[in-house]
């Protein structure tokens, strides 16, 4: 049984890694799925190509996520073309990393306006069409270094800390994380909100 049968998602960052794991996880389940891309427009065109092999409605938005016209029109657009709106994954994300001394002004804004300043803007967007629907779902993906922080990412410091951080010893596939995105996005889920569920191979504890 595919617990989204029809429903539409909107996966920001849907043209790799994560993204289109869980692109093709809410398609498996029978969503119609909506991505955007920043500038992998090919990536963007193979993934829709991808969703719609599974029988699924596919589209994709080029978008600039620190824009907040860009968030508006994207949702508007997916609005207009599959009907509805039912499942906003907020993804996409990017990394400036540097030492704090050595970290510019224009590193620290880019970062923020696109991860979080961009969650905000669809977050907003979406809002006046769940609400017109009376029901949606808003996820967003954020990471470890969220909750317990991460120094300055030079490549020994890295290297070495993936050999002792994670009990499990070894990093998420996509395809795990997807997989929570499915279930947060089904009737399944419909009792939880305002929950942080952190799926990091035991790290935190």
């Amino acid at each position: 049984m595919n617990v989204l049968q029809d429903k539409v998602a909107l996966v920001t960052g849907g043209s790799r890694g994560i993204g289109k794991a869980i692109a093709f996880a809410l398609a498996d389940e029978g969503a119609h799925v909506a991505v955007t891309y920043r500038s992998a427009g090919a990536a963007a065109d193979a993934v829709v190509k991808e969703i719609q092999s599974k029988g699924c409605k596919g589209a994709g938005y080029q978008s600039d996520a620190r824009q907040f016209v860009d968030a508006q029109n994207i949702v508007d657009a997916v609005v207009k073309e599959f009907g509805r709106l039912d499942v906003l994954v907020n993804n996409a994300g990017i990394t400036k990393d540097a030492l704090l001394m050595r970290m510019s002004e224009q590193d620290w804004d880019d970062v923020l306006d696109t991860n979080l300043k961009g969650a905000f803007a669809y977050c907003k967007a979406v809002c006046r069409q769940m609400i017109t629907q009376r029901e949606g779902k808003i996820i967003n993906i954020s990471s470890i270094a969220g909750v317990i922080g991460n120094a300055g990412q030079t490549n020994y410091a890295a290297s070495k800390a993936g050999l002792i951080i994670i009990p499990m010893k070894r990093t998420a596939k996509p395809e795990e994380i997807a997989g929570v995105v499915v279930f947060l996005a089904s009737s399944a889920a419909s009792y939880m909100t305002g929950q942080v569920l952190c799926v990091d191979g035991g790290i935190v504890m």
